[in-house]
């Protein structure tokens, strides 16, 4: 697994001089391109893909007035994403039309594409994750998934960063994070037909033989993984006495939409659990979103006493 997460972004630029540029920009800044037939952005925006955010290019429209409708569209769609305007002689804003410019937070010309890089760590990869969280996270939800579907093939895509706010499937679970370095809340989501043919099809551990049954079983992986996480990263510590700020949550269902109050962007691991005799495959997402509180510089693994891993198992002498 990499130790750094990364970002799918949408590539709205169709200049061929500046196609490798942008693609060779990507690959070594952890970002996954991808590129959308002309016509058909909205369309793939109503969609669940994961988005980081939008390099989008002054020349994309048909005309300036082209470009920024297609700009404005795309924003007052989805919001939350940051797009990221190359324009051809000057890294700014001034010069688009004044109604497009609220569309954009930044603009970079290709040849200096090392402001592009700090536009990138601001807006995208604006919050840094500690390593050794990115791969205990990926740890415990495997280790919780494998043991609750014991026969399923389970995969894990690399951790990656995400802007929007839309929500996969129909099934959703949410469960709040509280420590000394963070708050914030753990998201799983899945869908339910998928889920309920895999475990069908497997020994899990909880029968499927009504949808009730799945929300049991999302919500006892979500307090496993829970439970996990605040065994190795929090242990018994309390949070800080006194009253503490609370953001409001908003859902909306027509939408698939969630709102966690803030612009910190989600951190998300994909992971596919495949039924290894038929080709059933369900995916379930889990999200971290730290809305209340990030102080990654605070951030420790709670080291465990070794006689009792011993005592326990988990350990044995060599």
């Amino acid at each position: 697994m990499n130790d750094f997460p990364i970002s799918k972004i949408l590539v709205l630029d169709e200049n061929p001089s500046y196609t490798h540029l942008i693609k060779q920009f990507c690959d070594e800044h952890h970002l996954v391109a991808l590129k959308v037939r002309r016509g058909a952005e909205m369309s793939v925006l109503r969609t669940n893909i994961d988005l980081g955010g939008i390099l989008f290019s002054e020349d994309y429209g048909a005309s300036p007035e082209d470009t920024a409708r297609i700009a404005l569209e795309i924003h007052s769609a989805r919001p939350e994403l940051p797009i990221i305007i190359r324009r051809e002689t000057h890294a700014s804003l001034s010069g688009l039309p004044v109604s497009a410019q609220a569309a954009f937070c930044a603009a970079y010309v290709a040849s200096d594409m090392a402001a592009l890089d700090k536009v990138i760590d601001e807006y995208i990869f604006c919050l840094m994750y500690p390593n050794a969280l990115l791969r205990g996270i990926s740890e415990i939800a495997h280790g919780v998934l494998t043991g609750q579907f014991k026969d399923a093939k389970i995969s894990m895509d690399t951790p990656y960063i995400v802007h929007d706010r839309v929500i996969f499937g129909e099934l959703f679970s949410l469960i709040q994070l509280e420590s000394p370095w963070c708050r914030g809340y753990m998201m799983l989501q899945s869908e339910e037909e998928p889920l309920l043919e895999l475990i069908r099809a497997s020994r899990a551990q909880v029968p499927a033989d009504d949808f009730r049954r799945v929300n049991d079983l999302l919500s006892e992986i979500t307090n496993l993984i829970w439970g996990a996480f605040k065994n190795r990263y929090i242990g018994d510590q309390r949070t800080s006495p006194g009253t503490q700020a609370q953001i409001p949550v908003i859902v909306n269902h027509k939408h698939k939409y969630i709102s966690f109050g803030t612009v910190n962007p989600q951190l998300c691991f994909r992971f596919t659990l495949k039924d290894p005799i038929g080709a059933r495959a369900s995916t379930l997402f889990a999200r971290f979103v730290f809305n209340l509180n990030w102080s990654p510089e605070d951030f420790k693994e709670i080291a465990h006493d070794a006689a009792n891993l011993v005592d326990s198992g988990e350990l044995e002498l060599f």
